[in-house]
């Protein structure tokens, strides 16, 4: 990996336009990991949600690692149609799909600029345990810690062009408050410290936005979702259109 993610000006790293809600062509690739895995035990209630694995891919799957239908979402953290997506789509996905076994969905982070993957670090710190819990709630409070941010002195900001990623992300996540904002929510300060310049953590997310766009040379933007797959084919939707567009998708998949 280079040494740094230089940061363009603020306003133009976290516009709304910068991620996409539409998706594009369909391709394989890779990246997808659909193939058959090792059974694992279907929890004692039955509630398919309660199970999360990293996946060798490098994201998070919730669910029944062989279900039918294997969904994976390339979500940012800054991107607001993902918030949207988060806030419509992933409650009825997990409850009607998930949690029966019926669907395995895995989120793996595409990350845009530095406070995308300095959010993201905070996610995937306590692993997959809370990984879900925290990726959702940075959703729901994404205008704060981003407004955090753009109230920023610009010098401030300014200055983190100088840092390396040893420093950067750290010094994002005390101007954002997300090590804070962490800190309340189970990730320790000491520990986020540690995860925010881990090295080889900054590189897997810098690989995985390579292995998406190689494995989907059309990759569209964020969110885009994948099924058994195959890039997903969603057509020009609105935000409120996407989970309804593809449930329509996943029904389909599942033969119902």
């Amino acid at each position: 990996m280079k040494s740094s993610y230089y940061l363009i000006a603020a306003s133009l790293m976290l516009a709304s336009g910068a991620c996409n809600a539409k998706n594009g062509d369909t391709a394989t690739g890779n990246a997808a990991g659909s193939g058959k895995e090792e059974a694992v035990k279907p929890p004692a209630n039955g509630d398919w949600t309660q199970i999360v694995r990293e996946t060798s891919q490098g994201g998070f799957r919730m669910g029944n690692p062989n279900a039918k239908v294997k969904l994976v979402e390339y979500g940012s953290m800054t991107c607001p149609h993902c918030r949207a997506f988060d806030e419509h789509g992933v409650g009825p996905l997990t409850d009607t799909y998930v949690k029966g076994g019926k669907v395995s969905y895995e989120f793996r982070n595409f990350v845009r600029d530095p406070f995308d993957i300095t959010a993201s670090l905070i996610a995937r710190c306590n692993g997959a345990k809370s990984f879900f819990p925290i990726t959702r709630a940075l959703y729901a409070d994404q205008k704060n810690w981003i407004q955090n941010i753009q109230n920023a002195p610009q010098a401030q900001v300014e200055a983190l062009q100088n840092l390396g990623p040893e420093k950067q992300f750290l010094e994002i996540a005390k101007i954002s408050q997300l090590q804070k904002w962490g800190a309340m929510r189970g990730v320790p300060t000491a520990k986020s410290s540690t995860c925010l310049t881990n090295q080889n953590a900054i590189n897997q997310l810098v690989q995985m936005n390579s292995d998406a766009t190689s494995a989907y040379p059309n990759f569209p933007g964020t969110p885009t979702f994948v099924i058994n797959g195959k890039m997903v084919e969603l057509g020009p939707v609105t935000e409120a259109q996407v989970w309804p567009a593809l449930e329509s998708k996943i029904k389909a998949a599942l033969g119902e």
